[in-house]
This record gives structure tokens, sequence and C-alpha cells, in this order.
């Protein structure tokens, strides 16, 4: 898939925000001078190309009373797609990366209370029998990501 200007402009806008409205894609669309429809196309055949992996919001869950917490694991090669697979099928995993080092599994974990760190991490390593580093957040740093199309 090759993007045009219109896919560049609706990257680079909707990484700026989104509207809170009752048809945010329909008015998202207007600004792009597209139906509601022609905009989900849009999105649909980028997800479906990989050109992004995902659109949805972010949550907070700390401010909304819950808990983050930065996790790795150490898997041997021939087991990392099964582990990924156990891991990936909690749903408080978030963002797990491969990565080149000997802690090679590093993903997230969102709970709604602190206490449920612990115990995700705890079933993650009984089912995988891989140990779960948990790095808790000691501060948090807000990085302005962006990335122009």
């Amino acid at each position: 898939m090759t993007l045009d200007e219109t896919d560049r402009r609706i990257l680079n806008a909707l990484q700026d925000g989104f509207p809170i409205t009752s048809h945010p894609f329909e008015q998202a669309g207007r600004e792009f001078g597209l139906s509601e429809d022609e905009l989900l196309t849009r999105l649909g055949a980028m997800k479906e190309a990989r050109i992004i992996t995902r659109f949805g919001p972010f949550f907070d869950a700390a401010a909304m009373g819950g808990a983050f917490c930065l996790c790795a694991m150490a898997i041997p090669p021939e087991s990392f797609d099964a582990v990924v697979e156990q891991v990936n099928a909690h749903p408080e995993v978030a963002h797990n990366y491969e990565r080149t080092h000997h802690l090679n599994m590093w993903f997230v974990l969102a709970t709604e209370t602190e206490d449920e760190i612990g115990t995700v991490a705890a079933k993650i390593e009984e089912e995988t029998g891989h140990p779960v580093l948990c790095f808790p957040k000691l501060q948090e740093f807000f990085v302005r990501f962006r990335v122009a199309a």
C-alpha cells in the first residue's frame, strides 16, 4: 500500500487528538473532506497493510486508580512464539516486544489495582515456566512521541 496525501494528513492529524463526540469518525472525516465510511475504510486499509498497528486510545491506568508495570522475560528462541501467545492471552498485557538481549521479551502489565501486578506476573510464570521480572515505575516522564507520515 502506498500512502497518498490524504492518508498522510489523516495520520499526522489523528496523532494529535480525536474528537470525543457521538460520531467521532464522521466529525474527523469532515476535516479531511471524507465521509465517515471513507475515513474508516482508509484506517482499515492502513491497519491491514500494517502501516498502523492499532487505532485507539491509551488510557492512564494509574490515573483511574489502576497500575502499570514494565516486565521482562528471558525466553529461549525456540520457545519464543509459544510463550508470546501465552503471555498475550492475558488481557492485562500490552506493548509486548521482542528485543535482542538476554531479556528478550518486554511487555507492560496494566491492572485495576497495584496488587494485581504480582498476581498476573505469577500466573504468567506458572503458565510459561519462565520468571517474570517486574520493573515498577519510579517516576513518570511525558515524551511526546509523534511520527510524521
